[in-house]
């Protein structure tokens, strides 16, 4: 006969699995800025000088400052132009997806798709978020950049994690974390929301993480209000990315797509014409 697992049992297997998935740590560049960032009266010409430290990082955020995206008129010569074109709390976003990037990817290249298409829903985000003034552009931004953050860390776990994202695509009934707590006894959205916290992102920032695929939070007024805006527009991003590469049907849309408007208070008509506007975006910045 097979005894059932207690749930301190259970809680030790999830404790187990958990360790077996590496989480970078919070990077010393990140744990600076944010002290800073924390100060009454923080300082653009000391979060330069931190900035400017690590040359690679100073290079990539000017270019990232500079992109079309943000329309700026007068091109940033030096990392504290930057910061005083954009703001203080914008620069700390973009930082804070470079150093992502740099502790998940290693700068390896492989996974240059992932990371395309997060600064899209990244870019998506910030501008749904101007657009209907429902989050801070920085938090949408991080978000964005964050919200699938788990999956590279789960492909490098789970040898057979990129079968899990195929079914996942293809199953129009199941939630796309239900399948992966089914495979794996995890799922991304919920490896992702660990990261954040443990990196000291906004509150917002990793729960919504934690509920991107929960589209019934939409519905639950006992979930703030900030946090399912941001799912809310997530599932109108990723509806925006998949008619960008020219895929006019989307299960995340048919799953999501109907509490999400309805939370954010858009009709059939505000959402096509948003979903244009994210098109001409996406097509500016490529």
């Amino acid at each position: 006969m097979i005894r059932a697992a207690t749930p301190a049992e259970e809680s030790t297997v999830e404790d187990a699995l958990l360790r077996s998935i590496r989480i970078p740590p919070r990077p010393s560049l990140l744990v600076d800025l944010q002290r800073e960032l924390a100060e009454e009266d923080p300082s653009p010409r000391r979060i330069a000088r931190l900035i400017g430290n690590d040359v690679g990082m100073s290079g990539a955020l000017l270019k990232l400052a500079n992109s079309p995206f943000f329309g700026a008129t007068r091109k940033a010569k030096s990392v504290e132009q930057a910061i005083n074109f954009l703001g203080i709390n914008q620069c700390a976003a973009l930082l804070t997806g470079l150093l992502a990037r740099q502790a998940v990817d290693g700068n390896s290249g492989a996974l240059n798709q992932f990371w395309d298409t997060s600064a899209r829903r990244a870019q998506a985000l910030v501008l749904t978020a101007r657009r209907l003034r429902i989050a801070p552009p920085d938090i949408a931004h991080t978000f964005g950049l964050f919200c699938d953050i788990g999956i590279p860390l789960l492909m490098d776990r789970f040898s057979d994690y990129d079968d899990t994202l195929a079914i996942a695509a293809r199953d129009a009934q199941r939630g796309f974390t239900e399948i992966e707590d089914a495979r794996h006894s995890t799922n991304h959205a919920a490896i992702g929301c660990l990261l954040a916290r443990n990196w000291g992102l906004s509150p917002d920032v990793s729960w919504a993480i934690l509920h991107h695929h929960d589209y019934a939070v939409l519905d639950d007024e006992a979930t703030d209000d900030a946090i399912r805006s941001l799912v809310a527009a997530s599932v109108l991003a990723e509806r925006g990315i998949a008619r960008y590469h020219g895929n006019r049907n989307s299960l995340e849309w048919e799953k999501g797509g109907e509490p999400a408007c309805r939370h954010l208070g858009l009709d059939d008509g505000e959402v096509e014409d948003l979903l244009e506007e994210l098109h001409e975006t996406f097509h500016i910045e490529h």
